[in-house]
């Protein structure tokens, strides 16, 4: 088989084209480089640039490279954007998304593994969440990516295409420091960027109904989410494949704000103290993941823990910031 990787040259889509290539699988990765660092893959990997929008585009790279599975990573994902650019994510992540579909299926392409989220859920009021959980999104991110399950399920209906939708919970660390995480966006990187400026880390809320009054998150290491989509892709490799699955990516182990910079300051060997400041709208105080299923259905399960995330992360953190250890 060949996957096409959308999105392959990103921070997780270059950690998912690594993965499967280690493992034996034949790779070609689309991705318009705009956020995505063609650095990132061995030159093994053919790296087409490019929109996954583009379909006569998609149509070609199916067929020169004989491509029969699709892992579908390139999104917009950011919730702030989301809420200013409502438009432009429904217009790329769903819209596109379809233009897609459509440009695969025509080329007989009949496996799909599509790049979901958490944020499908909005704010469940539940210890674990399972696929089951109701799902009510809360910001047009999530709303995109619960309309793009929708639609790859859909889709793979109405062509006869086995899919996996994969939820993922909180990404973080590296399976190298130079595959790292460049953007500020995410807790670990913005910690770490207000450490590097001088400046305290800020926890929003410390009045949660936790044990130590910040909210509670399942952080997923990235390596352990690149096997899981290898996992995935062999699942619809199997002669035998059909239907849709959709699965939840995390730990089901939770660790607070709280925990997380702590553990942040072990690492770092900055102990600056965090500033509390009022709580940000929507967030939940608990959001874990039950990963059971995906344990049952493709015999996968995180095993690396939140401190090997924590001093991946960093390490590739001090190698684009070389006086960031000096503490």
């Amino acid at each position: 088989m060949t996957w096409l990787i959308t999105g392959g040259a990103g921070y997780i889509g270059a950690h998912v084209a690594r993965a499967m290539t280690d493992a034996g699988e034949r790779v070609v990765v689309l991705d318009n480089v705009t956020s995505g660092v063609p650095d990132r893959l061995p030159e093994a990997i053919s790296l087409v640039e490019g929109s996954a929008l583009d379909a006569d585009l998609v149509r070609r790279v199916c067929a020169d490279h004989e491509v029969t599975g699709v892992v579908h990573l390139a999104a917009h994902k950011q919730v702030g954007e989301s809420v200013e650019k409502p438009e432009l994510y429904y217009r790329e992540n769903v819209g596109g998304l379809a233009t897609l579909l459509e440009a695969v299926a025509a080329a007989g392409v009949r496996r799909f593994v599509f790049s979901s989220s958490a944020a499908v859920y909005g704010n469940p009021d539940t210890d674990l969440i399972t696929e089951s959980t109701p799902c009510a999104p809360v910001n047009p991110y999530g709303e995109t990516k619960l309309a793009g399950e929708w639609l790859v399920r859909a889709a793979g209906r109405a062509h006869g295409m086995a899919t996996v939708c994969l939820r993922y919970f909180n990404v973080a660390g590296a399976a190298r420091p130079e595959l790292a995480d460049i953007g500020v966006f995410n807790v670990i990187p913005m910690v770490f960027d207000r450490l590097t400026r001088g400046e305290s880390p800020r926890i929003f809320g410390d009045d949660y109904p936790t044990p130590d009054g910040t909210c509670i998150r399942d952080y997923i290491h990235v390596a352990d989410l690149a096997e899981a989509h290898l996992a995935a892709a062999r699942r619809l490799a199997r002669p035998d494949a059909h239907g849709d699955l959709t699965l939840n990516i995390g730990t089901g182990q939770g660790v607070s704000v709280r925990e997380l910079i702590d553990v942040i300051a072990e690492v770092s060997g900055d102990r600056t103290p965090a500033l509390v400041e009022p709580r940000r709208p929507g967030d939940a105080p608990r959001a874990v993941a039950s990963s059971a299923l995906a344990e049952k259905e493709l015999g996968w399960a995180a095993t690396r823990g939140v401190r090997e995330m924590v001093a991946s992360a960093w390490a590739g953190w001090c190698l684009r910031h070389p006086g960031a250890p000096a503490k």
